[in-house]
């Protein structure tokens, strides 16, 4: 009898002490957590959609009486929510994949606009294959753009490896070809190809990397895209995996201001890994992605 009496009144004092989550006390902080996933370039879907797993997370919990024991649930809910969303999906470890290749090298084909940093991005990436000892070529298949050979090659030079290249104005799919060709004769475990940078608005230029996409059938198809683009890199992002078909994100200029929330939508939207960040101009300056890093960026 004592001891149903004595639990009894534990559960009423606790009662008076918390509270009871609900539409009406979460909606204050439910809004200001939508306004700072924008604030980060999180796209107005994808922030609702994460606000929305929040709440209903966090209904009919009950949690101590005060705003800032609330305002701790939320957060611990977010972060869990953009945790499962980050780290859901398998992120290909390209050390792994080229020293399991067997004959034929590892293709890796690079996408995304002009300006975005591929061309940097190519050349951190093969720098921390060399530094995993696997060989490397470079292919300039962007014969599109003036210096885009020499920008490649500056790099190839500082690095040691050999780029394959063509004459301005030459098939790019070509130029894809040889350097796998290339790779073979030669034993070569990765071949990472440039290209020009596809506006989503011009179909021939998008016709041009379905056709290097098609003559090589690459392992895999890298868009590499600019944090500081915020939510117009959503929609490019689309129109590249729509056209050509992307199996993972690189994200570049991580090191400014932007918090990077573009790519939580792009990876959201595409359902796709992001596998790097680039943090800087050097070639080490190309990190393995941390969800655990990049959520605290967002929320910073």
């Amino acid at each position: 009898m004592f001891s149903k009496l004595r639990q009894a009144l534990q559960e009423f004092i606790s009662r008076v002490r918390t509270v009871e989550l609900n539409e009406k006390n979460l909606e204050p902080l439910l809004n200001e957590l939508l306004f700072k996933l924008l604030e980060s370039d999180v796209a107005l879907s994808v922030a609702e959609e994460v606000i929305d797993e929040v709440k209903n997370d966090l209904l009919g919990k009950r949690v101590e009486r005060g705003r800032e024991k609330i305002e701790v649930l939320v957060r611990d809910s977010l972060k869990k929510a953009l945790m499962a969303m980050l780290d859901k999906k398998p992120r290909p470890d390209l050390i792994s994949l080229a020293k399991a290749a067997k004959g034929d090298p590892l293709v890796v084909l690079f996408l995304g606009p002009n300006g975005h940093g591929k061309t940097t991005t190519i050349a951190k990436l093969a720098y921390h294959l060399l530094k995993n000892g696997i060989s490397v070529v470079l292919a300039c298949s962007d014969t599109f753009r003036a210096g885009a050979e020499e920008q490649l090659e500056i790099h190839a030079k500082r690095l040691g490896v050999k780029v394959i290249k063509h004459r301005y104005g030459a098939d790019p799919a070509a130029v894809a070809y040889d350097a796998v060709i290339h790779a073979k004769s030669k034993g070569i475990s990765v071949v990472l190809i440039d290209t020009a940078g596809r506006m989503q608005t011009n179909k021939n230029l998008m016709e041009e990397l379905r056709k290097i996409a098609r003559v090589v059938k690459p392992d895999l198809k890298i868009l590499v895209v600019d944090a500081l683009t915020g939510n117009d890199a959503v929609e490019q992002a689309t129109v590249f995996d729509r056209e050509v078909g992307v199996d993972a994100i690189i994200l570049t200029k991580a090191d400014a201001d932007a918090r990077g929330g573009a790519a939580l939508s792009i990876s959201k939207v595409l359902n796709k890994p992001v596998i790097y960040i680039g943090t800087g101009q050097a070639y080490e300056d190309l990190l393995p992605f941390d969800p655990e890093w990049f959520i605290k960026r967002v929320l910073a």
